[in-house]
């Protein structure tokens, strides 16, 4: 996700940080989600889809991954908008811990730029597949 601000370049978006949710706020946004676009087959109808985004408190949208030098990589990533009563429990309630990693991401940055792309991936954090729960949008 660091590449998106530009690596804490891009004007306004200066400063990255490292969010902590528990487990079961994000679940609970998933299962309260909707998916940010209509699907023929995972809709009834273009106007049942609406209605359900309009009143969700979650959104979901896959979009590519990349790697360090932009390329798309052949796996989507989620990004999980939040909205009402999702975003005070996420304020109030699943927030562990948030971490300014700025300089990290302008470390990586910096050692992308310099060709050093094996230094560069042992600093990005690990991922894992999350195992959605049983319902979440556009999972499986």
């Amino acid at each position: 996700m660091m590449y998106r601000c530009g690596w804490a370049a891009k004007e306004g978006q200066e400063t990255v940080l490292a969010v902590e949710i528990t487990r079961e706020g994000f679940d609970w946004a998933l299962a309260n989600a909707e998916l940010s676009h209509y699907e023929r087959g995972v809709h009834p109808d273009r106007a049942t889809w609406q209605r359900k985004l309009r009143h969700a408190p979650a959104r979901v949208q896959w979009d590519p991954e990349r790697d360090l030098h932009l390329n798309r990589l052949p796996y989507r990533s989620l990004q999980l908008g939040l909205a009402g009563e999702a975003s005070r429990r996420y304020a109030d309630e699943w927030t562990v811990t948030i971490r300014d990693v700025t300089p990290l991401a302008r470390e990586i940055h910096e050692l992308v730029r310099a060709g050093r792309d094996d230094e560069a991936g042992r600093l990005l954090p690990d991922e894992r597949v999350y195992p959605a729960p049983a319902g979440a949008p556009g999972a499986g």
